[in-house]
Order: structure tokens, then sequence, then C-alpha cells
């Protein structure tokens, strides 16, 4: 990675601890010459203002001083904001991607979490379902209705392949509700019901995500959290954005 390549900022929506230190701790074992940043949203991006500035202080030349991959499975309102309004604010030069989501990769480690939790059963080749201990799976999203609708569109159509299952999605802060979905999956006749949190973490309180499934009598799965997947998606972000720019085209052969 040539000395003056982008910085790679993780946008946390959230604290930047735990999950997504995590993450990052992934991303540098794999990739140790990244200039690899890991900044929270918190305060609402004022960390990510000084991060850019001091970046951007750093690095000579024209091109960008970071690129910013937004540490979300699909779109986020409040997070797109929070990072573009920083990048004004920092007038520094800087490249934002977009979201994790969708990709196939995203939804096989949600069919993972499912099998780990005991809501789905794969064999251990391909992961495809053999069968399942429940008939209805909601895909349980973070960033409002967009979300939700990005979801339906994705990753629930992926993730219904995997299974041969009814898959709908639901948003843990907007519509449908998880209360919507489920009453959508029980009209077709499933009564056996799984969440699945399609968040990687810092997105949404634990509790919320316990408390929703609870509220239908479904089971849930952890979120994707630290796993390879999050991690390999974050590099095809920036790796796709640095093969946009001049003089790096090479890197993404």
């Amino acid at each position: 990675m040539p000395a003056d390549a982008p910085a790679l900022v993780l946008a946390v929506p959230g604290k930047a601890e735990d999950v997504a230190t995590e993450v990052a701790s992934v991303i540098q074992l794999d990739n140790p010459q990244i200039d690899l940043r890991l900044v929270s949203l918190g305060d609402g991006g004022a960390d990510l203002v000084s991060e850019f500035s001091a970046i951007a202080a750093e690095r000579s030349g024209d091109g960008p001083a970071a690129v910013v991959v937004p540490l979300v499975t699909g779109p986020h309102p409040r997070v797109v904001r929070a990072v573009r309004d920083a990048v004004t604010q920092s007038e520094a030069t800087v490249r934002v991607t977009e979201p994790l989501g969708p990709h196939p990769l995203l939804a096989e480690s949600l069919h993972i979490r499912l099998s780990e939790a005991g809501l789905a059963r794969a064999d251990r080749m391909r992961l495809f379902n053999v069968t399942s201990p429940v008939d209805g799976i909601i895909v349980a999203t973070a960033g409002g209705d967009e979300a939700a609708r990005d979801a339906e569109r994705s990753v629930v159509v992926l993730l219904a392949a995997r299974l041969t299952l009814p898959v709908v999605s639901a948003a843990l802060d907007g519509v449908p509700t998880v209360r919507d979905a489920a009453e959508r999956l029980r009209k077709i006749g499933a009564n056996r019901l799984a969440v699945a949190p399609y968040v990687i973490g810092p997105e949404v309180d634990n509790e919320r995500i316990a408390a929703a499934a609870e509220s239908i009598e479904a089971g849930c799965s952890e979120p994707l959290g630290a796993h390879e997947a999050v991690a390999r998606m974050v590099c095809v972000r920036y790796g796709a954005a640095l093969g946009g720019l001049p003089d790096f085209d090479d890197l993404t052969d």
C-alpha cells in the first residue's frame, strides 16, 4: 500500500468500543499496511471532524485524505448525514462509501448467526438449510423505514433462498415494526418465528432487539457483530473506493 494511500476511517454509529473495536482488529490483523482510524458518531460527528482535519494535515497531494466506511449494513440517514456534515466542516478531501450491504456474504452471516442460536440448521459444506426449527424469519434492521425497504429488496431475498422459508423485513426504529412483520408471517401460516438482527451492533441497543423478539414470542439470534464477513465487506468498500481513484486502480487487481 503506498505511503500516501487514503486512511480508512470506520464511522461507528454509537460508541467506538467492543464490537467496533473487534471489527477494526480483524481488519488490521489481515491488512496491517492500512492506516485505520475508528471514530464514534456518538457526539454527532465532532470527533469525525477532528479526525478528518488531522488526517488531511498528515498528507500531501491532491488525492483524498481518507475513505470513510460507515459501519452499517444498509441505508442509515442519520449516520450518512453526520458523516457528510463532518466532511463539510473539516474541509478535508474525503470519499464516503456505500453501507456494507447488501451482499451475499452478509446474508450468509445472518444464516450462520441463526444456526448458532439453534434457529436454523445448515449442512457443514455449503450452509444450505436441511430442516428448520422455525417456519418464518424476520430480518430486523436499524436505519428507519428506508433500511427495512432496502433489506426487503435484497438480504431478505438472499436469506429466503438459503433457508427455503418465508422471510420478511422489519425496522427496529421505523415501519414496518417487528410486530407488523410477525402478523404478516402469521397470516400465511408461519407461527414459529425467529428474529435475525441485520445490524452489526453499535447501531441499536441489544435490549431493544431482545424486547422486540420477546414481544412476538420469537427466538432471536445475535447481531452480526465482528463476523469475518463484516470485516471483509469493510475492505471491499475501501478497495472499491481506491479502485475509482487515479493511480490506485492496480490495488484492486
